[in-house]
């Protein structure tokens, strides 16, 4: 897996020049202002949540000793919270109502790389191809939610929360992954057998995850240039994992 986890990094070093090559750029015009305004929407509602989670969670302690320090870990727990929450949140919104601008982006890349213009894939409308985005990524919400807030839990543990913030971080990355990866596999599978495809390439989706979540580090640019970045890199990793797939059962 780590292997796959790399080789979904790398694939964001050769994602400009692929989107320029192909002229790419002017079908992530709306993706781009969805994903500003959700971003701004999204965190202005949490920043402003915040305190209000924080002050609920130091509701717990009933006791006058030691209630300023765990008033001010209940600040920071419910920032981190909405934080969290906020970024699922964005991310799952962006990918299902961009999913009828994403779907050809990723068959042009398929057809770069494989040189087949002519394809018995499932031909899909753009209401079809929105519907299925809101399906995967709404499953994905609720899968991604019923981790997080575990793992959010095991803040409250010393030493495991060094642990939590890395399987929070890995789980993130694999969600905002499997959503890239659904474009390309959209042609090419239904719902069951996407879940069924991503789960046994974990490591690439977790790989084109990671340099997602990195990309929303950078204020204002990172929300612009995630997805064409982020689907770019995805859809030439998936072309390449279907490709094998059928090679090898071809084989066989």
């Amino acid at each position: 897996m780590i292997k796959n986890i790399i080789s979904g990094i790398k694939a964001y070093f050769g994602a400009f020049s692929l989107i320029s090559k192909l002229k790419l750029w002017k079908y992530f015009a709306i993706p781009m202002i969805i994903s500003l305004i959700t971003a701004i929407a999204v965190f202005v509602s949490a920043y402003g949540l915040s305190d209000n989670i924080g002050g609920f969670i130091s509701r717990i302690w009933v006791w006058d000793w030691g209630y300023d320090t765990f008033s001010a870990i209940s600040n920071f727990l419910g920032g981190l919270i909405i934080v969290v929450i906020g970024l699922i949140l964005y991310k799952h919104i962006i990918m299902a109502l961009s999913a009828p601008f994403m779907s050809p982006v990723s068959e042009k890349i398929e057809v770069h790389f494989t040189g087949i213009t002519t394809h018995e894939h499932r031909d899909t409308t753009f209401m079809q191809q929105l519907w299925r985005g809101i399906k995967i990524n709404g499953r994905n919400l609720v899968m991604e939610l019923l981790l997080t807030i575990p793992i959010l839990l095991l803040k409250f543990i010393p030493i495991v929360n060094i642990f939590s913030t890395i399987l929070l971080f890995m789980t993130q990355a694999y969600y905002a992954g499997f959503g890239n990866m659904d474009y390309t596999l959209e042609r090419h599978y239904k719902y069951k057998k996407s879940v069924e495809f991503v789960r046994n390439h974990k490591g690439l989706a977790i790989g084109n995850g990671v340099v997602f979540l990195l990309c929303l580090l950078i204020p204002l640019l990172g929300v612009i240039l995630v997805l064409p970045l982020s689907v770019t890199a995805a859809s030439t990793q998936t072309v390449e994992a279907l490709n094998l797939k059928n090679n090898t059962l071809n084989a066989a």
